[in-house]
C-alpha cells in the first residue's frame, strides 16, 4: 500500500508541474523590445493578423532611402482589442497607418504596439 500511494503522488506532483508549465510560459517583452524608446512608423498596411495569442500587424514602410521594408508589429490579444472596441477588420490592406511602437532590440524591423498605444488609420486618431 504505501509504494501505491507513493506513486500516485509521485504521477501527481509530475503531472501538476508538466500542466501547469505553460500557465508559466507567457514571454515577456523587455527581453525583445525597447520600450524606453519608442519610434514612430508610418506605413501602408500589407496585412493584419486577428489571431491568439497576439494580433500582428505588417506594413511596408518606406526608409531614409526611398525602399520599401516589410515592418511586422505585435500587438494585443483579439480578446483585449475586442474589449477596447477594436475588430478584426480594424485595418485593412491598403489603409496608411501612423503608430507608436517599442522598437526590436536586434535592430530588425518588428516592433510591438504597448500602452498607451497612439494609432492614426487613414487621419483617424485611434487610442488603446
Amino acid at each position: 500500500m504505501r509504494r501505491t500511494t507513493g506513486a500516485v503522488f509521485l504521477s501527481l506532483f509530475a503531472a501538476l508541474i508538466i500542466f501547469s508549465d505553460p500557465a508559466f510560459s507567457h514571454h515577456g517583452t523587455a527581453i525583445s523590445y525597447d520600450e524606453k524608446h519608442p519610434i514612430v512608423v508610418k506605413g501602408v498596411v500589407k496585412e493584419f493578423l486577428w489571431r491568439n495569442p497576439h494580433t500582428q500587424l505588417f506594413l511596408e514602410v518606406k526608409d531614409e532611402k526611398g525602399n520599401a521594408v516589410q515592418w511586422a508589429f505585435e500587438m494585443l490579444s483579439p480578446g483585449v482589442l475586442t474589449r477596447l472596441g477594436w475588430t478584426k477588420h480594424q485595418f485593412k490592406p491598403g489603409d496608411k497607418v501612423t503608430m507608436t511602437v517599442a522598437p526590436s532590440f536586434a535592430g530588425t524591423p518588428a516592433g510591438i504596439s504597448y500602452s498607451p498605444c497612439k494609432v492614426n488609420v487613414n487621419g483617424v486618431e485611434m487610442t488603446r
